[in-house]
Formats: C-alpha cells, structure tokens, sequence
C-alpha cells in the first residue's frame, strides 16, 4: 500500500500528463474540448479513474468518451514514459457529473429565490387576520 501523499502526487502527474497528451498528440476528429478535471489513484498505484468533462452538448460528450477509450493505450503507454514508477497503472476514463449538478443547484436555488420574491410581493400588504397582538393578555398589562 503506497502513502496516500505519494498517490497524490502521482495523481496529479498522471492528471497532467494525460492533459498534455489529449492536447498535443492525439489527432481524433471525434474528440471534442476536454478537460481533465480530476484523477484518483488506488491506494496500490495500480488503477487510475481519470475524469473529464467536455464542453458541448450530449452528442460532444459520447463521441469524445469513444475517442478517449479508442486512444486509451496510447494514452496509458505517455503515462508510463512519463512516470517514475516501476509499473504503469491501468486506467479509466469517466465523464464528470459535476457540471449537471451544478447546473440543476443553479436551478433549483433560481427558483427557490422567485419564490422568495413572490411570497415577499404577497407579504407586502398583508395585515394580521385579528388583532395586532394575538396573544392574550392579562386586564392590568392592557
């Protein structure tokens, strides 16, 4: 088991490595505008999951997932001349679902402030339904 810094680190190479290989060496038409958001390592170096997103719409994001499988041993073999570990790890690659979750938060607190504003209109020029002051009171406080 490798020290959780030292996976880090190579996480981080890997994540850099991979970044400049999708830019400079790969020529696929399929693929679209890609970034490596993050890269998580297995605590023995022998698996990475590689995420990504792509700017564009669903069909970008499949033909560029099809595209990046295609080229993954390609991919693999610039991670392993660019590490200095004895084995090359295997690797993944998963599109990031952060984007659409953070378009559906974007969302839902839009909506939450429409209803915020509406209920503030409503409450404008409302008055109480009985007394000003509901709470009962004894004869010497009033």
């Amino acid at each position: 088991m490798a020290d959780p810094t030292r996976a880090r680190k190579i996480a981080d190479q890997i994540k850099v490595i991979v970044a400049s290989t999708i830019e400079r060496k790969l020529k696929d038409p399929r693929l679209g505008f890609v970034t490596v958001t993050d890269v998580r390592v297995t605590g023995d170096l022998q698996h990475a999951t590689i995420f990504y997103t792509v700017y564009g719409d669903g069909q970008e994001l499949e033909s560029t997932g099809k595209a990046l499988e295609s080229a993954k041993g390609f991919i693999r073999s610039e991670v392993g001349k660019g590490l200095t570990i004895r084995l090359t790890p295997s690797i993944e690659f998963i599109a990031d679902a952060v984007p659409e979750a953070a378009a559906h938060l974007d969302d839902l607190l839009a909506k939450a402030a429409a209803e915020d504003a509406r209920i503030a209109e409503l409450k404008k020029d409302a008055r109480p339904a009985g007394d000003e002051d509901p709470y009962r009171k004894s004869d010497d406080e009033a």
